[in-house]
């Protein structure tokens, strides 16, 4: 890739039930602290309304509470689920987090990852993607012009209506579609302009299709007149790092098991082949949707990713999760500031470079140094005999 490499995170978050989700959603407020100290670009944080561990309900509200304890890190919601909102009542919000956040806010938008949302609020799962295009259409159209927008659809209704503010962000805030395996992320945000933000790029199958899929965001780009910048592409994928591969996988012993019985009986998303003896790290290793490991095995892992990419991408975010205890969660994030950033944005390169430098050149350099402190010292004598004369 010709560009620096950014990295962040994606909350969801999840939270093993039977915990106290007071101090949970208050430790997920703690992480976005660490991570805007040590340097992380950004974090996005999920919405969902049932299933008890991913316990965001609006992400939005934990925008602004994370905005007051942070300076630098930007913040999305990680996803809007569109067909759950009017979409007047969205861009309202987003352009006053924008204000509030002085320009740090960025608004992901999906069609709803959980069915048993869509189930509760009386939403057929069928609609929910053109549901999500119509509501996106009208969202852009309310932050990039003034002009009054009227819409009639079966489940919302518009009349003259327009944003009050304008954007603190000019032209507005940066806007990305989540994409899972289905072409329907990048058809949209190729046919709107918006960023891509690939939330199943590591599973087996996403890997396979990240090419295929940002060619036919190329393809919707070209067909509307909008621009695909893969600087502006998010691959999500799943991360533990400590110093040794023994030690991140004594890490996650402390809850990746509740991790993947989530994903095999709640979500039905199995992360792992069932019935096998093999350490459950070691699985998630082999099937490439993730990396539990050491610095080095997440940067082999990230190139795999940009060669599979078919030309690169912007932002690697890391999942949230709660696999190791805090201390082991933080100091994992640590080791990705400290060893594979440097690694992709090439900040390590210029201090790497002049140590060499002056390595290479160490006996000119003491050797003149060494002349000036023996003129010195011989000066210093000779005044000294002048005086004394």
């Amino acid at each position: 890739m010709d560009w620096p490499l950014r990295f962040g995170i994606f909350m969801a978050p999840f939270h093993p039930v039977g915990q106290n989700p007071t101090l949970a959603l208050e430790r997920d407020l703690d992480l976005v602290v660490h991570l805007d100290k040590i340097g992380f670009h950004e974090a996005w944080f999920g919405e969902h309304h049932s299933a008890g561990y991913e316990i965001i309900a609006s992400p939005e509200l934990f925008i602004a509470t994370a905005a007051e304890r942070t300076r630098h890190i930007r913040l999305g919601t990680g996803v809007v689920s569109l067909p759950y909102h009017h979409p007047f009542m969205v861009a309202q919000r987003i352009v006053q987090l924008d204000h509030l956040t002085r320009g740090r806010v960025m608004l992901g938008v999906g069609p709803g990852a959980l069915p048993s949302d869509a189930f509760m609020l009386g939403i057929d799962p069928a609609v929910q993607r053109d549901r999500m295009e119509e509501s996106l259409e009208v969202i852009l159209e309310l932050l990039r012009t003034d002009e009054p927008v009227t819409r009639e659809t079966e489940w919302f209704t518009l009349r003259d209506a327009r944003l009050h503010l304008r954007p603190y962000t000019q032209p507005h805030p940066e806007v990305a579609v989540a994409a899972m395996i289905s072409p329907s992320g990048p058809r949209a945000a190729g046919k709107y302009g918006c960023s891509l933000l690939s939330i199943g790029a590591t599973q087996r199958a996403g890997i396979d299709l990240l090419g295929q899929n940002w060619q036919v965001m190329e393809d919707r780009c070209a067909e509307f007149g909008t621009v695909a910048d893969r600087q502006a592409w998010r691959l999500v994928s799943q991360v533990h790092i400590a110093e040794t591969k023994e030690q991140a996988y004594r890490d996650v012993e402390y809850g990746l098991h509740q991790y993947i019985d989530y994903f095999r009986r709640v979500a039905a998303l199995p992360m792992v082949p069932e019935g096998s003896d093999e350490h459950p790290a070691e699985l998630l290793n082999q099937t490439g949707a993730g990396v539990i490991g050491t610095p080095d095995d997440l940067i082999e892992f990230i190139e795999h990713l940009a060669e599979q990419s078919g030309g690169g991408f912007g932002t690697f975010l890391v999942q949230a999760h709660e696999w190791a205890d805090p201390h082991a969660t933080h100091r994992s994030y640590e080791l990705i500031a400290q060893h594979v950033m440097p690694h992709f944005d090439g900040s390590a390169q210029r201090p790497t470079a002049s140590r060499d430098w002056v390595a290479e050149n160490r006996p000119q350099f003491m050797g003149a140094a060494g002349g000036a402190i023996m003129a010195a010292i011989a000066k210093h004598h000779d005044e000294q005999a002048a005086k004394n004369g």
